[in-house]
């Protein structure tokens, strides 16, 4: 497995050795003493989640709040995304920062997503299966989010504005600022 840190404080890049032959592929998608060694962080996940969608739908950008903040380790199944996080810790040298990577099925790439980050992804292809771990239980009543076309954060979502598909919800979520 291959770590390596982002631009944006304890948020990591996980890219897991794959062992293919004319059979298909086989790979560990997580091990938690590997990912303690590799990374630093001691991380006990608790819950997998999992959600498919079609080109164009944006989800996001979600946050949970303080005792039920949640780190994530995501990743792509099948099909590809442009996974989106931004750092909302204050104290953090690289708060209101954003930073974005292709997520694929083909290149197997995994992002972790540490507390205090709010997520989002935009699906590039049809039949995308979206996985990730979490550290804590969602927990509605603590649930936030950012819009995802917030001017102050001025995210390149990769698709034309009229191909974005964005929930009810999302779209009355509030601004950065």
């Amino acid at each position: 497995m291959i770590v390596s840190e982002t631009p944006l404080a304890q948020s990591f890049i996980i890219e897991p050795k794959v062992f293919g032959d004319s059979r298909g592929y086989f790979f560990e998608s997580f091990n938690q003493n590997l990912f303690f060694q590799k990374t630093g962080v001691d991380i006990n996940f608790i819950q997998d989640n999992e959600a498919y969608s079609n080109r164009g739908v944006l989800r996001g950008l979600h946050f949970q709040k303080k005792e039920h903040a949640q780190a994530k380790l995501v990743r792509v199944v099948t099909g590809k995304v442009l996974d989106v996080i931004v750092d909302l810790r204050k104290n953090s040298k690289t708060y209101g920062k954003t930073f974005s990577i292709i997520l694929s099925g083909e290149n197997k790439k995994q992002l972790f997503v540490p507390r205090g980050f709010a997520h989002g992804y935009v699906v590039l292809e049809d039949n995308t299966i979206f996985s990730y771990k979490c550290d804590n239980y969602y927990f509605p009543k603590s649930e936030g989010g950012i819009i995802y076309n917030d001017p102050t954060l001025n995210i390149d979502w990769m698709l034309d504005k009229n191909e974005i598909l964005v929930s009810e919800k999302d779209k009355n979520l509030g601004k950065f600022l």
